[in-house]
């Protein structure tokens, strides 16, 4: 193989390899970079002020010395005055240094924590199932800090490092050649120990962020769960499982300290002897009457900033892999198919067109299957109008709740069309077409806060008359107005405090208050004893509000309500007769 093929050979190897991930992932950092240079400009200069008065310090001492040894006694005053100015002034730059960067980094740190969890909420929902509650909250803490404390860090850190070590080895050099050599006896062995520290760290890192998003999401998922661990007497399993994850991390974490112990171990056992080495020779310099003690004390205080300064360059790079790492893992997230809203205008002016006479909407043809399963939907087609409340019957996992999340643009059919419409106005269903809509899911999904604070989470101006109105509509005032402090009562997390029933109402009443056009309902009644369900939806019916209502059930006594009943059956909605729906009921 010529010298040619042998470069391309191996320039192939590193462009489909290692390389060319971490400069993809360098260039993604880059983007948020770039928007704080102001800050890492200022970083820096501290930095460098920092790095100007110590070598000052570094004059002032020798200087002092020399006049001490040699009983120079006019100048100690003037010298010792000196120096004690820069070491007052080298204590405040070192505070303000610190306070500018504490600043700094708190602002980066929440501006780049802001962009990414605001980018997680426009992510293609379907794409983002794929990941764990626990593993995405790792990445957007853990991670997003560590690419914020990268973007502060690295430049100026780089840049100070490197006038840190050029300016002492410029001094060095100009005073004592022979000094320098020393300098740079250790720096083959740290060289060669960050490369075999730098392969070890790419695997360690992610194995290490791996098994941090697997605890998070474990102890997300008990702490969410403690009423069915407790119910199932399932806290002796538990309490096993977290050890198991524990000693797992333990032995992880252990297995890179060990190899970081005996690379540190080296690294001093280096340092060390280099140090004794310039000790030496500069006994001998004075010695030999070829430099004073002034400048013996001067240039061991060099060497010693040479050899930790190199030491702080060549620790650069596991920084650079750490930070790579985390980006990679944001990428993986922020990189997933974005959701469209650049119709948010034009839904917004559809929805004001027609607040008096309420929306319709279509679903015809929809074919639907769930990525890499069987097909849901093939040729499904409902149609519900206001002042309508239609219902959608089937067994679970027959398709009702996945009718909903393409009605709501949560995920995208795979043929035919949804469109909402008012006489000849229509428009296509995107993410952004959910300003026409309110959506009660299945479960509790109350946010903790007051009553009052999730109804306006909803409609920040909802006024206390409005949020009266809708709790009567949703059947939840008689209760509310019982208590001690009315809306302003407290809902702790998942609706604590309260039952499954009030609950439920409560979050039909917050999807009431928000006046949308159509309401989807998953189950939505579930919880509400029969007589209760029914004024529920005769309330919503005889409201005067153009609301066309969608409803999902596994009970046939909602259906007496219904203007409309689809069942689902093989992938399709068949709108079932009157005769139909009263053998329904008969039979439940």
């Amino acid at each position: 193989m010529s010298i040619q093929e042998r470069v391309q050979f191996y320039t192939g190897r590193i462009k489909a390899g290692r390389l060319q991930e971490m400069l993809r992932q360098t260039k993604w950092i880059y983007e948020y970079a770039r928007r704080y240079w102001l800050a890492m400009i200022l970083y820096t200069l501290l930095g460098l002020t920092g790095t100007v008065v110590s070598l000052l310090s570094g004059f002032v001492s020798r200087d002092l010395v020399n006049i001490i040894t040699g009983h120079q006694g006019g100048a100690v005053v003037k010298t010792f005055a000196a120096m004690i100015g820069l070491g007052i002034c080298s204590t405040v730059m070192n505070q303000i240094s610190s306070y500018a960067s504490s600043w700094i980094g708190m602002k980066v740190d929440a501006e780049i924590k802001s962009d990414i969890f605001s980018k997680i909420l426009v992510t293609d929902w379907e794409s983002l199932t794929r990941y764990h509650t626990g593993d995405l909250l790792t990445r957007w803490s853990s991670d997003a800090s560590n690419i914020s404390n990268g973007v502060l860090n690295f430049v100026p850190n780089l840049i100070i490092y490197l006038f840190r070590f050029i300016s002492a080895f410029v001094v060095v050099v100009v005073n004592d050649v022979s000094f320098a050599v020393f300098a740079f006896l250790g720096m083959p062995v740290s060289l060669l120990l960050s490369r075999t520290l730098m392969k070890r760290m790419v695997n360690n890192n992610k194995r290490s962020a791996a098994m941090g998003a697997k605890m998070s999401g474990f102890n997300q998922e008990t702490f969410s769960n403690i009423q069915t661990i407790k119910a199932f007497d399932l806290i002796p399993f538990y309490t096993s499982k977290l050890k198991r994850l524990q000693a797992d991390y333990i032995s992880m974490r252990l297995e890179f300290q060990r190899m970081s112990m005996g690379t540190s171990l080296l690294l001093s056992v280096v340092s060390m002897l280099v140090s004794y080495g310039a000790y030496g020779w500069g006994i001998y310099r004075v010695w030999s009457g070829a430099i004073d003690y002034g400048t013996m004390t001067l240039f061991l205080s060099l060497s010693g900033t040479l050899t930790g300064t190199l030491h702080n360059l060549t620790s650069l790079v596991p920084s650079v892999i750490s930070l790579t790492t985390s980006a990679g893992r944001l990428m993986d997230i922020v990189e997933m198919p974005q959701e469209d809203y650049t119709q948010d205008e034009a839904a917004a002016e559809f929805r004001d067109r027609h607040r008096a006479d309420g929306v319709s909407v279509r679903l015809t043809d929809v074919k639907y299957a769930y990525q890499g399963g069987e097909p849901v939907f093939a040729g499904a087609s409902i149609e519900a109008n206001p002042h309508e409340i239609v219902a959608l019957v089937g067994p679970s996992g027959e398709g009702k709740t996945t009718l909903l999340r393409l009605l709501l643009a949560l995920i995208a059919p795979g043929g035919g069309s949804i469109c909402v419409y008012s006489g000849e106005d229509r428009m296509e269903l995107t993410p952004s077409a959910r300003k026409l809509f309110s959506y009660v899911p299945q479960g509790n999904t109350m946010f903790s806060g007051t009553i009052a604070e999730n109804m306006r989470n909803v409609k920040e101006d909802a006024t206390e008359e409005e949020i009266i109105e809708a709790l009567k509509l949703a059947c939840a005032w008689d209760f509310v107005e019982k208590l001690p402090g009315g809306i302003n009562s407290e809902i702790r997390e998942r609706g604590g405090g309260f039952s499954e029933g009030q609950a439920q109402r409560f979050a039909i009443a917050r999807s009431l208050i928000r006046k949308s056009p159509i309401l989807l309902l998953d189950e939505a009644t579930s919880a509400l004893d029969v007589a209760t369900e029914r004024k529920v939806l005769r309330n919503i019916m005889q409201d005067s509000y153009p609301r066309t209502c969608i409803v999902t059930t596994h009970r046939p006594t909602v259906l007496e309500a219904c203007t409309r009943v689809y069942a689902i059956r093989n992938r399709q909605c068949v709108c079932l007769s009157r005769e139909e729906i009263e053998e329904m009921v008969r039979d439940f």
